[in-house]
């Protein structure tokens, strides 16, 4: 995954979004998938090239070969083929992320910050992304700044008190600080 597209996980998953565990290279209607339909289409292997690293490429040419020669009978024998490239394209781009390979997933199951990052580079336009995103993290960042200020106040009365302002101050500046490090890739005195 580019930097980008981690930093857009991680400040989805901060503002409230539901965990986004291989965002949507493993589903079947990502990129990868859909670079993997159009190489299969035109009978070029060049579409998908990019998605794997450079050691990967004589497994994926294997695989777009056989692919290629199965897809030949039809009908079941083609879905099974095309199947069988796209799980191997997938399982080596994710070798090539560091990240496991856990299968296809269905189309349709991108979360929603990972369709607004690609709607933004499809439509060559960041304001709406960048405005949900800003919206979700400023959502979070007063919940949890709310929290602690609520906690505040009754923080000295008792032990139990005390405790629970520490866990909501610990969790508003863990949060900032994630924010911090997703942004600029530490945390800190990030802007300076």
């Amino acid at each position: 995954m580019t930097r980008f597209t981690l930093a857009v996980a991680a400040l989805a998953a901060l503002a409230g979004f539901p965990a986004i565990a291989g965002a949507h290279c493993d589903t079947l209607d990502g990129p990868v998938v859909s670079a993997a339909r159009a190489a299969l289409a035109r009978g070029d292997l060049q579409p998908v090239l990019k998605w794997v690293k450079a050691g990967a490429e004589p497994e994926l040419r294997a695989a777009f070969q056989r692919t290629l020669a199965v897809r030949a009978a039809g009908g079941e024998a083609r879905e099974l083929a095309d199947t069988y490239f796209f799980e191997t394209l997938v399982r080596l781009h994710r070798a090539g992320e560091g990240a496991p390979y856990t299968g296809l997933k269905p189309a349709g199951s991108v979360e929603k910050p990972i369709a607004a990052a690609d709607r933004a580079l499809e439509e060559g336009k960041v304001g709406p992304l960048s405005g949900m995103l800003a919206e979700h993290l400023a959502a979070g960042v007063r919940e949890r700044f709310a929290k602690v200020n609520e906690a505040t106040a009754a923080a000295d009365r008792s032990p139990e008190d005390g405790r629970r302002y520490v866990a909501a101050y610990v969790e508003y500046v863990h949060y900032v600080e994630a924010i911090a490090l997703a942004i600029h890739g530490h945390g800190g005195d990030a802007g300076h």
